[in-house]
């Protein structure tokens, strides 16, 4: 009979219905409620996408599924069976809820791994966090893969998608070397730098492989989806970027979100919606690449760190 692992895949969560709306937010906000206005405006952006709330869910159910295949599928541990359990950061199941699930299941070694590639302990951090004292409580011995920003696999697949939006351009009329490609992530607070977070760092090393694999020189990072608190989070902001693109003169930008792995309200919302909006107001052609979702590439990055996390 083979052991089962346990493996607690982790992300930020989303609501399933424009009902759960609100106690996410008031989850996101620590307890207190959003105003009226807050939850309108929110719920506006969730109407506009494509599909509503629901494809975003899906999104994820899909890659914990897909991912749990492809471990048990390339899995070298005759004795070993994985088994994939999820964990939300600010929806049901909540992290603890994963946790929970697994220990009802018999398991007593575990894996987490967060649906993110860079970390930051602000971020992925906290995940470990509330996984690692849930663990502690329930009897699982628990190991973490904390980030897989350079797995070869990851830059590869990151770079066809690059690669075939910009093809894309070239076949619309544009010059290849001319489009601009923004690779883009979460922002966070600013304060993580004085804090010596890797966050940053790991960003522009995965977007400068990426552009060296598809061999581009036209590029730079810009920051996307800040928190709207009175500190200062880390700039420049994609939509201020494109105005300051527009006054140079760049006709044709392509985004690349590296910072997240599937489509979800950052994407569909604040680029193909918002960042577009911006764009066409700049008479300048924005394009996105598609998001790694289930793709093959990304279930096996995710299977290799987890494979080299239960080896050492």
């Amino acid at each position: 009979m083979k052991t089962k692992i346990g493996v607690l895949v982790m992300s930020y969560g989303t609501p399933e219905s424009l009902e759960q709306v609100e106690p996410y937010y008031t989850h996101i906000r620590r307890g207190n409620p959003p105003t009226a206005e807050q939850l309108k405006e929110l719920k506006d952006r969730y109407e506009a996408i494509v599909g509503g709330v629901f494809p975003l869910r899906a999104n994820t159910d899909n890659q914990v599924a897909a991912l749990q295949d492809t471990l048990n599928r390339l899995n070298p541990y005759a004795d070993k069976e994985f088994v994939c359990y999820q964990g939300l950061k600010h929806a049901r199941p909540f992290i603890e809820d994963g946790v929970d699930a697994m220990a009802g299941d018999g398991i007593t070694e575990a894996i987490g791994i967060v649906l993110a590639p860079h970390y930051s302990m602000m971020s992925i951090g906290g995940y470990i966090k509330r996984a690692e004292a849930k663990a502690a409580e329930a009897g699982i011995a628990m190991k973490f893969v904390h980030s897989y920003h350079l797995h070869p696999k990851l830059i590869e697949a990151l770079a066809a998608r690059v690669s075939k939006k910009l093809d894309l351009f070239v076949e619309a009329g544009a010059e290849r070397d001319k489009v601009r490609v923004l690779f883009s992530a979460h922002s966070l607070p600013a304060r993580i730098l004085e804090m010596g977070d890797p966050y940053q760092d790991q960003l522009l090393e995965t977007s400068k492989a990426v552009a060296e694999r598809v061999g581009i020189a036209n590029w730079q990072f810009t920051w996307q989806s800040a928190g709207r608190t009175a500190e200062p989070w880390l700039g420049p902001d994609i939509l201020d970027t494109l105005r300051t693109l527009s006054l140079e003169q760049v006709e044709d930008v392509l985004v690349a979100p590296v910072g997240f792995v599937s489509d979800h309200l950052e994407v569909l919302y604040d680029l193909d919606i918002e960042a577009k909006a911006i764009a066409k107001e700049l008479d300048m052609r924005l394009e996105r690449i598609d998001s790694l979702n289930t793709d093959p590439l990304y279930m096996e990055t995710l299977s290799d760190v987890i494979f080299q996390t239960w080896k050492e």
